[in-house]
């Protein structure tokens, strides 16, 4: 029996049919890394969009564009090398496939291959062993896809997830990497240059195969002409345009900042990051620091770091952590981080804490050479110049940085417990000793702290007693916090930026010296091994630290001849291209006549006074006769007595030293003191003798040789337990006192 077909059955038998299959391809699953968007690698701007650096996430660089990014002259490139019939097609291009399939059966292998875009794109989402059942999946996979995506979205899923080679994921990444150019700029010699290298990005690598490369493009713009998307002068422009590929590097600008960003991001970044840094600043402060070290050199002073905060914000708008990163070994230490010793950069927390005690920038203190009690002994700090002044104001004191008031005035203020707690209480996280570990000493910087949290530190004065954390990336907000009354805090700043007051020793025209108010204070650690010099406006603070990151010692380079120069030529800038300004006087300030040598208050226009500023509610006492002798000179205490009657006193024409009645006491050494000398350094074995009064007394012991210079009367020490013994020659008085002396 003969069955008839009828057409009408055929088509209707193969209507069902591809419904079928249409149904069947829906149970094909499309691969999960197609339903992700693709991974990125991280690019971190300046504050201005500047790119800095890519960091790199998988192991690739990589960055998401949009298809309407790409312009059609650099998409008919990728067409042109990969699948010039990908609108036409439904994910598997029959033609070309057909075509390979004749041309491998004739040669007895595969000839060309014949994957569109779709198949690609399933390939490089997922790894298959390259077997028959793998390229039969694919091809499924391929339909699949196309039912479900559109075209569009197939290309630039593609787009950003080829590979270009060299790393480089994308053709964002591409071209940013090979022409330093966003993909909207790539020209048509560009775009068939970018769009031949996925063939086999290895063989292909233009800084190792470059010809190899330049043939394959060729291949690309030929292509491109015979699908006439390239009219003859625009192919004959593209055949004759120079490639200008960029160096086989990859941005790495501002490198100490951009290494302390990459520790802070969160565990899912942006693609973009923008941080807070000033790039153009940065070059400026990098240039700066190269100039500065190479005046330097001879006084062995191999490195720098610079930190810029802005004041307003916290933002670190400028870091440099060495001359060079890329120099070998310590290049890529970070000295904006590392932890040095702080010396005299601390002492305006000090004053600020005695101000807040009730003490005045007229408020006086001897310098005169003085033990404090101390753990095993007792400490003997001295100035850096090793010389002492007498009678001086706490304003002297602080903008000349005066090393044995600075003590004094922490014993007024609280000691060391209340100045760990204040400097912590700025950011200062290296502090993690017990206040009564650093004693005394922390005052003259007996600590390490890091550059930056210093230069926030100071940011916190700033801004008259706010602190606020300093911070590398531009999103998010920090809390704010007070600390102390912005009228006493100014009175810190205008210490800072007083240069009459910081000529005892610093002179009239050192480096800091400004045209403009500028508040700044150096420091320099023990035998010359690190020095700082750290500054601040309304609108900026400056730190530097210069010295050696082995710790070898510099040659006679303190703060204000190493760390201030840079300084100096840093705000100069940031005055001319940025502005600076200084702070308006608060209302609660008021000016007043005062006595240089009392502190007290003299009558306005006194011929005899300096003026002072003062808040209106905490005036210093008014003068009384009892601070002056029948002749009117200035009466000094018996703590000036060694002082007074040395080569040091340069007031002579002006004090006296009062006349004391009690009986005879020893002031130093006081009973049971214990003192610990270092046979290294001398001036540790001269034990300082000392009683109240100004009259000329005699020192005796059996068991410790006692002398009188002019500069004081001292023993030289030896170890063991000693008795000593002084005696009045005038009036008979007699006193003694025992102590202990162990050398180390």
């Amino acid at each position: 029996m003969i069955r008839r077909f009828y057409p009408g059955s055929i088509l209707a038998t193969l209507a069902a049919l591809l419904l079928a299959g249409e149904f069947a391809l829906t149970l094909v699953p499309i691969p999960p890394a197609l339903l992700r968007p693709p991974v990125q690698s991280i690019a971190l701007l300046d504050r201005n969009g500047i790119p800095l650096r890519e960091a790199r996430v998988a192991e690739r660089f990589s960055h998401e564009l949009a298809l309407d990014e790409v312009p059609r002259h650099v998409v008919d490139a990728v067409l042109a090398a990969e699948d010039k019939r990908f609108y036409s097609h439904h994910g598997i291009d029959w033609l070309a496939a057909g075509r390979a399939g004749l041309a491998g059966l004739k040669r007895g292998h595969i000839v060309s291959g014949a994957s569109t875009i779709t198949q690609q794109l399933v390939k490089i989402s997922g790894h298959r062993p390259r077997t028959l059942h793998a390229k039969l999946i694919e091809g499924l996979t391929a339909l699949r896809l196309e039912q479900s995506w559109s075209k569009d979205q197939i290309l630039a899923a593609y787009l950003n997830r080829l590979d270009f080679g060299n790393l480089n994921i994308g053709l964002a990444s591409a071209a940013d990497y090979y022409f330093g150019k966003p993909v909207s700029d790539l020209s048509d010699a560009e775009a068939a240059f970018l769009a031949g290298l996925p063939k086999n990005p290895r063989r292909l690598n233009p800084h190792v195969a470059p010809e190899a490369a330049r043939r394959r493009q060729l291949t690309v713009l030929g292509r491109m002409r015979a699908n006439r998307r390239l009219d003859p002068a625009s192919y004959d422009a593209a055949l004759a345009e120079p490639l200008m590929l960029r160096p086989p590097q990859r941005r790495f600008r501002a490198p100490h900042f951009v290494e302390m960003v990459l520790q802070q991001l969160p565990d899912a970044p942006a693609a973009e990051v923008r941080t807070t840094l000033d790039f153009r600043l940065n070059e400026q402060v990098e240039k700066i620091v190269r100039e500065r070290l190479a005046q330097l050199r001879e006084q062995n002073v191999r490195n720098a770091a610079a930190v810029v905060i802005d004041n307003a914000t916290g933002d670190v708008i400028a870091l440099v952590g060495s001359e060079n990163y890329f120099e070998p070994g310590a290049g890529q230490v970070n000295g904006a981080w590392a932890q040095r010793s702080a010396g005299s950069a601390l002492k305006p927390f000090t004053y600020l804490l005695a101000l807040e005690r009730g003490a005045t920038p007229a408020t006086m203190v001897a310098d005169v050479r003085t033990s404090f009690p101390a753990d095993g002994g007792f400490y003997r700090p001295e100035n850096y110049n090793r010389r002492c002044y007498g009678p001086v104001r706490y304003r002297t004191a602080l903008a000349s940085s005066l090393n044995i008031p600075a003590v004094k005035v922490l014993v007024a203020a609280g000691g060391p417990a209340a100045l760990h707690e204040r400097l912590r209480e700025c950011g200062l996280t290296t502090l993690n000793r017990p206040a009564e570990i650093y004693g005394l000493g922390l005052t003259l910087g007996n600590c390490e702290a890091r550059l930056l949290e210093m230069t926030n530190a100071y940011a916190s004065l700033a801004r008259l007693g706010e602190f606020r954390p300093w911070r590398v990336l531009s999103t998010g907000s920090s809390t704010v916090r007070r600390y102390s009354r912005p009228e006493l805090v100014w009175q810190i700043a205008d210490i800072l930026s007083d240069n009459s007051a910081r000529t005892l020793a610093f002179g009239m025209n050192s480096a800091l010296r400004f045209d403009y108010p500028v508040a700044c204070k150096t420091g320099t650690s023990t035998d010359f091994r690190d020095n700082w010099t750290v500054g601040f406006t309304p609108e900026f603070s400056v730190g530097v630290w210069a010295g050696n990151f082995d710790g070898a010692p510099m040659r006679e380079v303190s703060g204000v001849t190493g760390a201030g120069p840079i300084l100096h030529a840093i705000f100069d800038y940031l005055h001319t291209n940025y502005g600076t300004s200084w702070y308006r006087t608060p209302a609660t300030i008021v000016e007043r006549t005062i006595h240089p040598l009392t502190g007290k208050l003299l009558a306005d226009g006194d011929a005899r006074g300096v003026r002072e500023k003062f808040v209106a509610d905490r005036l210093p006492e008014v003068e009384s006769p009892e601070d002056y002798d029948s002749a009117g000179y200035v009466q000094l205490s018996a703590e000036y007595a060694d002082w007074f009657r040395s080569a040091e006193n340069s007031i002579r024409d002006h004090a006296v030293l009062a006349t004391v009645a009690d009986e005879l006491r020893i002031t130093s050494p006081l009973p049971g003191s214990v003192y610990l000398v270092d046979p290294d350094v001398p001036s540790s074995r001269r034990i300082p003798l000392i009683v109240n009064g100004n009259g000329k007394v005699k020192w005796h012991s059996e068991s410790l040789s006692c002398r009188s210079e002019p500069q004081g009367d001292f023993a030289l020490a030896a170890e063991g337990e000693h008795r000593i013994v002084v005696t009045d020659p005038v009036t008979g008085r007699r006193a003694e006192t025992r102590i202990r002396i162990r050398f180390l």
